[in-house]
């Protein structure tokens, strides 16, 4: 029998299963190698680990984590490719299509963002997340009618969409519905009073429509919660500099640096309230220290703060 299986090439199918298992094998110890180096943030390894098993296998698993291990590493290039891979091989699986959606939205490709979401919403249109994403898509090309609409979806899909409420408010804001905004933002607030924010948009809306007292105590809210809440506290100088209290926006300031005093744009701000009260020499001692912490600022900075006085407006009417 050993003498036919070999004249008939048994020899050759019995190497074949053999060489299977091997490679099986092999498959199996580099991928759960690669998790638990992953585990251990050792991504590096692991990132190799799960190269060498995909290249044995396309595992769906194994190269949904490869992609995650990418993204962790700033590899957005890669991740892209193998989740592009993905929907060539599970073209209906809307986790792995919005798993592409986030690599796009790191990316600022917001045209193929929404394409990929639309995907997702024709395959479920049940997907609340396929529509949060897709808002975020529409306000990256800044179609802000889109966005409410995906939104609004999104909500009513889930009413308790915490997120969605609070991404509608800032798309409602930027189109200076002021009103729209504060009622979507009171929707979280009556479930979660203290939620930073929720709190820290309606105190920027309140005081650019008139309301800066009321608005401050919003601020002052979240700043008693975290102290080191940097939005904060810039909303809050920025506030006051509108209203010409340069003193009191330099105070916020100061008390935001003492607990943040690595904090290259606190720093920026402070510098552009001084510069704007008429103390070059302050503003000046406090763009070097800026740029010291953050050598980038160089580069975002002009001569007048401007800007940071136009990122940071609070646009009272």
């Amino acid at each position: 029998m050993g003498l036919l299986s070999s004249l008939f090439g048994g020899n050759k199918k019995d190497e074949s299963n053999e060489q299977e298992k091997q490679e099986k094998k092999n498959f199996e110890i580099l991928k759960y190698d690669g998790i638990r180096a992953r585990n251990i943030h050792q991504l590096p390894y692991a990132i190799k680990c799960f190269e060498e098993a995909t290249a044995l296998k396309e595992d769906t698993e194994t190269m949904e984590l490869l992609a995650a291990s990418y993204i962790q590493t700033g590899k957005t290039d890669e991740a892209r490719t193998v989740y592009n891979r993905l929907t060539e091989l599970e073209p209906e699986n809307t986790k792995i299509l919005l798993s592409l959606a986030g690599v796009c939205f790191i990316q600022e490709d917001y045209s193929t963002m929404k394409e990929v979401c639309n995907k997702a919403i024709a395959i479920d249109d049940k997907n609340k997340a396929a529509f949060y994403l897709a808002a975020k898509a529409a306000m990256g090309i800044k179609d802000y009618i889109q966005a409410i609409v995906m939104l609004t979806k999104a909500i009513a899909l889930d009413e308790d969409f915490k997120d969605a409420y609070q991404l509608r408010a800032e798309v409602l804001w930027s189109m200076r519905q002021a009103k729209e905004a504060i009622d979507d933002l009171d929707v979280i607030l009556s479930k979660e009073s203290d939620d930073e924010d929720a709190l820290v948009l309606k105190g920027e809306i309140c005081a650019a429509t008139g309301k800066q007292e009321e608005g401050i105590s919003y601020l002052d809210k979240v700043l008693s919660v975290n102290p080191f809440n940097e939005k904060a506290y810039i909303i809050k100088g920025t506030v006051l500099l509108e209203s010409k209290e340069f003193d009191k926006a330099i105070a916020v300031y100061d008390e935001a640096l003492e607990l943040s005093p690595e904090n290259a744009k606190l720093y920026q701000e402070r510098g552009r309230v001084k510069l704007l009260k008429g103390d070059k020499d302050g503003s000046v001692e406090d763009l070097k220290k800026a740029i010291e912490l953050n050598p980038e600022s160089e580069n975002l900075i002009n001569g007048n703060y401007n800007n940071f006085s136009q990122e940071n407006k609070v646009g009272i009417y």
